[in-house]
This record gives C-alpha cells, structure tokens and sequence, in this order.
C-alpha cells in the first residue's frame, strides 16, 4: 500500500486532506449560558472587613489557632514553673546543692527560670507570625 492509498485499493481516496491553497472551514462551537450572568467574586478580604458570615468564619479560625497556640506555650511554662517545686520536694538532696555560694531552688528562680521564658516567647512569636503568614495565604488562594 503506499501513502494516500486506501485499504480498498484507490489512491488519494484515503483522507481528504486540504491542499495548499484550501484551508478546511471551522466551526465555532460556543455554550448557550455564555451570557448567563456570573456572580461576582469577592476576594476574601472584602469578606473580613465587611464582617459577613465567611469573614467571621475565618477570623474565628485565626484567633482559634492563636489561642491553641498561646495556651500551649502558658501550659508548658506553667509546668515548668510548677514543676520546680515538685521536683525539689521529690529530691530533697537537689535543696542542699549550692551554685556559686546560692542553694540551688533559689538559683534556678532567680536567674536560670527567665532563660525559659525568653525562649517561650521566642517561639510564641515565631509560631504565630507561621500562623498568620499561612492564614495570609489561606486568604488570597481564594
């Protein structure tokens, strides 16, 4: 068989191709709810400031994070804090311990307890500016 044969045999009956100076016609094929009006799209924003229902859905949803996360970090410092006490009655040789010339409870609340809390609220803040960066996003994807 050779090109622009078909099987039956006739050449150039194959395939009507168009030739150099015929161009095959189209056809526009359009959807009948083309002029259907659309709903207008409301970036996320105008939602929030304008206090809709959605606004308020995902302001909650923030401030719910934030909250989690700030009762997480008071949750640990505060068993930190807590637990010092328990650990000193637990183990009373740890009161008898002196660093530098100063029993050693009295150190760690003096001086060695605001180290801990410097870092929790480094990764309060840390955590927080994440959750709004991803709620930033969450707010303009839409």
């Amino acid at each position: 068989m050779t090109p622009g044969e078909t099987p039956g045999g006739t050449p150039g009956a194959a395939a009507e191709e168009p030739r150099a100076g015929r161009r095959a016609r189209r056809t526009a094929v359009t959807s009948p709810r083309t002029a259907a009006a659309r709903r207008p799209r409301y970036p996320a924003t105008r939602e929030i400031d304008e206090q809709t229902g959605l606004g308020e859905v995902y302001m909650r949803s923030l401030l719910r994070t934030q909250f989690r996360l700030a009762l997480f970090v008071c949750t640990v410092l505060a068993c930190v804090v807590g637990g010092l006490p328990l650990l000193f009655l637990l183990i009373p040789e740890l009161r008898e311990v002196e660093l530098l010339g100063v029993p050693l409870p009295w150190a760690v609340l003096a001086g060695l307890i605001y180290p801990a809390f410097v870092l929790g609220a480094w990764l309060y803040v840390r955590q927080a500016e994440r959750n709004e960066r991803h709620f930033a996003e969450l707010v303009e994807r839409r």
